[in-house]
């Protein structure tokens, strides 16, 4: 096998997984609000005056598996977190909205307003912006010692030579090394 072809099979694994993540996050996220509503409909409202009948909820089965996919979306969330910006990672996690708005619609068998199916409408245009971005950008500071600019990379390194950051070949092997 060829250094070229090892290489693209990196590269597919790698996209297949941030592609993975942001499923886990905008599935796991939805999925967990619409079960903890189905558990909570099972116990009815709750009022501030007998506030401990809330514990009841914890032995409700679907609010037991709406904590466990929201566990999910945390950890998808965290990893996400650790190899791309907040400013690119946030807006993904709004995906989930659209997620929770067909799943109330079709499990919860909520009413969903036109105006909320625009409001999904343009959640999803506006990932599909953020998406098209970098995931992670690069931050520049004045080295004082020598008046030139200096790459901060991702690990908190400051480098000397901008150009190493900007080398796909080394952001590609970085990020290979990230998501393995």
């Amino acid at each position: 096998m060829s250094p070229a072809s090892s290489g693209l099979r990196a590269d597919i694994r790698v996209k297949f997984k941030k592609i993975f993540i942001y499923l886990a996050i905008a599935c796991c996220n939805g999925t967990g609000d619409v079960l903890l509503k189905r558990g909570m409909e099972n116990l009815g409202e709750i009022h501030l005056s007998h506030w401990t009948h809330i514990f009841n909820a914890f032995i409700d089965p679907w609010v037991v598996l709406g904590i466990l996919f929201l566990a999910g979306f945390f950890y998808s969330y965290l990893t996400a977190l650790s190899w791309a910006d907040l400013t690119y990672v946030l807006p993904a996690t709004a995906f989930g909205y659209v997620v929770t708005a067909f799943l109330s619609r079709f499990f919860l068998h909520e009413t969903v307003s036109p105006w909320r199916w625009a409001g999904v409408l343009l959640i999803t245009c506006g990932v599909g912006l953020v998406a098209r971005g970098p995931s992670l950008t690069e931050r520049h500071t004045k080295d004082s010692a020598l008046g030139k600019d200096a790459v901060l990379t991702k690990d908190a390194t400051l480098s000397k030579d901008p150009s190493l950051a900007k080398d796909p070949a080394i952001s590609r092997t970085k990020e290979q090394h990230e998501l393995a």
